[in-house]
């Protein structure tokens, strides 16, 4: 099994309509096209594709930013998903690590992530322990 790691390309964005769905995030295609079309636009922002036979089976989107807690830049994992039908083959590690490779590049000195609470996202949080990340906060959102 051969895992290609790269940056996203407008011909991956259909495959990424069920990736979103598996995050909880149902989109259009025409809606998913838009706001990747305006996330391309920004050099901070960067989204990653893992594809297997031309096929994109995980995703992750990045940001990157100045840090008010410390002197320094930072990357942020925003969304992060591979295929519940290709999980446990290593594809989240290694998306995870271009990830990680991508925040060094920027010159970051972390790189962070939020997860849901809820339950089906226990093994999410297992995956990130397992490859280091630390639990060290509760995240907050109010809606407009």
């Amino acid at each position: 099994m051969t895992i290609e790691i790269r940056a996203v390309q407008p011909t991956d964005y259909k495959d990424l309509i069920g990736l979103m769905s598996e995050l909880g995030y149902t989109t259009s295609l025409e809606e998913l096209t838009k706001r990747f079309e305006s996330l391309q636009k920004h050099v901070d922002y960067e989204t990653l594709v893992a594809v297997k036979d031309n096929q994109v089976i995980g995703f992750a989107g990045l940001c990157k930013a100045l840090a008010f807690e410390f002197t320094g830049i930072y990357v942020r994992i925003l969304a992060f998903v591979v295929s519940s039908k290709q999980r446990k083959q290593g594809i989240g590690t290694k998306l995870l690590k271009a990830c990680e490779e991508w925040a060094i590049q920027q010159g970051a000195e972390a790189i962070t992530l939020n997860s849901g609470n809820r339950e089906e996202r226990q093994m999410a949080h297992i995956f990130y322990t397992s490859n280091g990340y630390l639990v060290k906060s509760t995240g907050f959102i109010k809606k407009n």
